[in-house]
């Protein structure tokens, strides 16, 4: 080594850096497999956390359907040996005439189990936010949210005397002079579906309602007395501000309220079994006829899996669509 050497000391190799450089900010590559090994600890915690959680949920939703999946390919009646007939179930599926029966009658549902709870749900969290603090709100909510929290058997026993020909319904008519329009409602061809349909815009409105309500909380005061010194009224106020505010709480209503219409069962079970006919014959109350009636296992299975993946598209089409709006 020589004196220079000895003086200024050992030359760095190309691209190395000196402790002054790092301390003056120098840029230092760090290798990456620590950060790696950290995201993979954290993520083994995250499933741990949830290990609890998803043991039940595959033991009695995935597993069962996976099953479902697998009896959709053969023709079982339920008690003999199964025999293996493929995408058959599907075919049948497609060109059955009561399945597009079923199918339409679903879709009828969405106007009263989601359309129609919604807009009443969203006047009414508008009228009782207004009145907040005020005396009776609190009994109001109460009300409008109780048919939610009443099981569906209860719910569809009680409409069934409201409905009966000696109901309160017809009575009702009767006693203001209009027994002319009374009828036989869940047997009839033409009204048993709408009748079926108001139970359940009954039942669904006081969850929209809570919904909204809880939006509105979170929505600034500020907007509206701004609003209210720009001279808009509580219409105006309403149209601008709480119903563009509420798009989250929109798209949870209309999930919840669309996978209600679309995969009822147990209201029109109780209320009319599908009848008069096959005037209120819906997806899932034809599944419960091709399996233990019809002894049809395999298209019952097939048709319930094809309920579900149209469900699931509905979900995953309101979610991105209230993403993307303005």
């Amino acid at each position: 080594m020589t004196t220079a050497d000895r003086l200024t000391g050992p030359t760095p190799a190309p691209g190395a850096q000196s402790r002054v450089e790092r301390a003056a900010g120098g840029t230092v590559r760090r290798h990456p497999r620590p950060a790696r090994s950290g995201r993979r600890r954290r993520r083994a915690v995250a499933l741990l956390y949830l290990l609890p959680a998803l043991l039940p949920y595959t033991l009695f939703a995935v597993l069962p359907l996976l099953h479902t999946a697998y009896l959709s390919l053969f023709d079982w009646d339920g008690v003999t040996l199964p025999s293996f007939v493929g995408l058959d179930n599907y075919g049948r599926i497609a060109t059955d005439p009561q399945l597009r029966a079923a199918a339409w009658h679903a879709g009828a549902l969405i106007l009263f189990f989601s359309v129609l709870p919604i807009c009443l749900g969203l006047v009414s969290a508008a009228i009782v936010s207004r009145r907040a603090g005020r005396r009776g709100t609190t009994l109001v909510r109460t009300v409008l949210f109780l048919p939610q929290v009443i099981p569906l058997v209860a719910v569809g026993i009680l409409w069934r005397w409201v409905y009966a020909e000696d109901g309160t319904l017809n009575q009702a008519l009767r006693a203001i002079g209009l027994g002319g329009l009374t009828d036989a409602w869940l047997g009839s061809f033409t009204w048993a579906l709408p009748a079926v349909g108001l139970i359940g815009s009954w039942v669904v409105s006081g969850l929209c309602m809570v919904l909204f309500l809880s939006g509105t909380q979170r929505i600034d005061p500020e907007i509206y007395e701004a609003a209210r010194m720009d001279g808009a009224g509580p219409v105006r106020e309403f149209m601008a501000i709480t119903v563009p505010l509420l798009r989250p709480e929109f798209a949870v209503a209309l999930s919840i309220t669309v996978i209600a219409a679309l995969s009822s069962f147990d209201l029109i079970y109780i209320t009319t079994g599908g009848g008069p006919g096959n005037s209120t014959v819906v997806p899932g109350i034809l599944i419960y006829r091709l399996a233990f009636g019809g002894g049809a296992v395999g298209v019952a299975s097939a048709l319930a899996i094809v309920l579900t993946v149209v469900i699931s598209l509905a979900v995953l089409v309101i979610n991105r669509l209230s993403r993307e709006a303005p």
